[in-house]
């Protein structure tokens, strides 16, 4: 394993930080295993690898870092201090290698795998813990990493792969995202007890055209959907509040700061009627939603499937 040492290492100063990854991430487990068993031969049998083989890339190492990491006597090697030090950060690398490997095949097992799965805030107290207690009944094992959040936070999520599936309303219609309807729910009007309107079991949103709007914030897919609704029935809502809960809207009405168009809630809340719509449809599609073109682990897939097996009964 004799060798003469070039005086420089082979990559230029320019591109030195850029390649480095790229030169020596192939050739540590190599470079740990000649150091642990300070045998060029013992190694590449360990390895599986030719001895020669072996032997030149432990040479380009060394000339790559232009420092020498072995002192050589034959095929018997000991570590300089300059490679005692590597070998340190290199057997911590390779630990984390290890790590991340069992991390994505611990995620990807079809019995105990990994989904992460976004949904609304107003899906979080009856809608997806059913949906999770009745998927696990035949997948008990498989983990869940759940995001509550509004529509298009989620969507941000799902195309950074923080997300593998998403509920999520309005349903998304964009190029790289794969959406299915799944189910509808009817919006109210949710005035106070004590209002005008609250003997009343339906109305047509114009009728509520002078009324304070309590609202989601912009960005939510209900409040664009309140806004949508409201245009449709001739009006622009003059919003007094914006939130991100709708139930802390329930509250606001009860309270008396204004109306708002609300899914049902889990529990009925005191203080509030909640007036059927009759016009416009007032209505928003739940749907799923995930990437176009990534592929699915097992416990994706299955709880995929188990989502579009759901259409038409997806809420309680």
């Amino acid at each position: 394993m004799a060798h003469q040492r070039s005086s420089q290492p082979r990559l230029s100063p320019s591109s030195y930080e850029k390649d480095i990854r790229a030169v020596l991430a192939p050739r540590l487990a190599y470079f740990e295993a000649v150091a642990r068993h300070e045998h060029v031969t013992r190694a590449a049998q360990e390895l599986g690898v030719p001895q020669s083989t072996l032997s030149r890339a432990m040479v380009r190492l060394e000339d790559d870092l232009g420092v020498a990491l072995f002192a050589r006597k034959g095929r018997t090697v000991s570590l300089t201090p300059a490679g005692r030090t590597f070998l340190g950060s290199a057997e911590r690398a390779l630990t984390e290698v290890e790590k991340a490997a069992d991390s994505v095949r611990a995620d990807a097992d079809p019995t105990a795998g990994k989904v992460a799965f976004g949904f609304l805030h107003t899906m979080g107290s009856e809608t997806v813990p059913a949906l999770i207690r009745a998927f696990r009944a035949d997948h008990p094992r498989v983990r869940f990493q759940l995001v509550q959040n509004y529509g298009e936070a989620m969507i941000e999520r799902l195309r950074a792969g923080g997300l593998d599936l998403c509920l999520t309303s309005p349903v998304p219609d964009a190029p790289d995202l794969v959406a299915r309807r799944l189910d509808e729910q009817r919006l109210r009007l949710v005035v106070p007890e004590d209002h005008r309107l609250a003997t009343r079991r339906r109305i047509r949103l114009a009728e509520a055209a002078d009324e304070t709007f309590v609202t989601l914030e912009p960005g939510y897919g209900l409040r664009r959907i309140t806004d949508d609704l409201c245009a449709e029935a001739g009006f622009v809502p003059r919003v007094a509040f914006e939130g991100e809960e709708a139930e802390t809207l329930r509250g606001l009405v009860a309270a008396g700061l204004g109306v708002a168009l609300l899914p049902p809630p889990a529990v009925a809340r005191p203080g509030v009627v909640e007036l059927t719509v009759t016009a416009p449809r007032a209505v928003r599609e739940i749907g799923v939603a995930w990437l176009d073109g990534h592929p699915d682990t097992a416990p994706v897939a299955a709880f995929k499937k188990f989502l579009l097996g759901r259409r038409g009964s997806l809420l309680p």
